[in-house]
């Protein structure tokens, strides 16, 4: 479990373990990666513009960016739009590198990046410091802990240029999408992108097919947001980490995520909600991650959503007024 628990506060996440898509599907996805004892990559999409490629997450490890980079220059296509739908860092490390390839490349973000500098990544920063000194951080994850160091150095990189502080219709890199703004769900602010033409929604962590991640969230909102989700006539849904998904594979994960944020507010045994976030979201569950799924859902259910009521809506108001 303390091993577990390491990765989360590095921005843990399980890996997607889809082929990179036809272009014929309307967009390119490059899966996020997890391997044994590393901190993941987000899925990374790509989407054809008139002025080149947009970028949706930039992941963590360089190797993962350097195959958004490989990618934009095999197409011949500068990478034009960056877009983070969170700032988690498995999603947005991988800025620097892009923005250092493609310096006219405009990052559209929420703002809550501003809240989570001086707040929770501090505070990370300061027990990765603290841990790296005292020699408690094994070899092996050792570059990563360095790694993210060298991002807080540079909280820059992560911070929009191209701001989304509402939900509607806009022009990125020329290409007409639906950028929406979901307000306290799996953060403070979460990017998620629809496309009319295209019938495909970009969610983000908002969806996270084996385990929503609630570190940092506040699940009533989230439970909202995923409303305001399946209000949209999607054929395609691209979660943040997971195989990208049709219509009613969303709804069923819609419906444990609910029943998951329901078990947790009852005097349910603890049990009984691990049991039933198994039970009610096993079609995303992959052979040989059982007892991982059951002690993260068990953590989430101790942590946040049965934790005393000024931590439980720690995230359901903005991080700067409690810094």
């Amino acid at each position: 479990m303390k091993k577990i628990l390491f990765l989360i506060l590095l921005g843990f996440a399980s890996c997607a373990m889809a082929a990179l898509s036809p272009a014929s599907r309307g967009y390119h996805l490059i899966p996020g990666q997890f391997g044994p004892g590393s901190s993941p990559d987000g899925n990374s999409i790509l989407l054809d513009a008139p002025q080149g490629l947009i970028l949706v997450d930039t992941g963590r490890h360089p190797e993962h960016t350097q195959r958004l980079i490989a990618y934009a220059r095999e197409r011949g296509r500068p990478i034009a739009a960056i877009v983070n739908t969170h700032w988690h860092l498995d999603h947005s490390s991988g800025n620097g590198l892009v923005r250092a390839a493609y310096p006219r490349a405009l990052v559209y973000a929420s703002n809550a990046i501003d809240g989570a500098l001086p707040t929770f990544l501090r505070r990370s920063r300061e027990d990765m410091e603290r841990r790296l000194a005292a020699g408690e951080i094994p070899e092996a994850q050792r570059e990563g802990v360095r790694r993210f160091l060298a991002v807080m150095d540079h909280p820059e990189t992560l911070r929009p240029t191209r701001p989304v502080t509402r939900s509607g219709m806009q022009s990125v890199a020329g290409r007409r999408l639906e950028v929406n703004l979901a307000p306290f769900a799996a953060t403070e602010g979460d990017v998620w992108l629809y496309d009319p033409a295209a019938r495909l929604v970009i969610a983000g962590d908002l969806v996270v097919t084996e385990v929503p991640f609630m570190d940092t969230a506040c699940p009533e909102s989230w439970r909202r947001a995923l409303d305001t989700l399946a209000a949209k006539p999607f054929a395609t849904l691209i979660p943040g980490h997971g195989d990208p998904m049709a219509r009613d594979r969303f709804l069923v994960w819609r419906t444990a995520f609910g029943s998951l944020v329901d078990c947790g507010a009852s005097t349910r045994p603890r049990a009984d909600c691990i049991a039933g976030w198994r039970r009610d979201a096993a079609i995303f569950m992959r052979p040989g991650r059982e007892r991982m799924v059951d002690e993260m859902v068990g953590y989430y259910v101790d942590s946040r959503l049965r934790a005393a009521p000024e931590e439980r809506d720690h995230y359901c108001r903005p991080l700067r007024a409690a810094a």
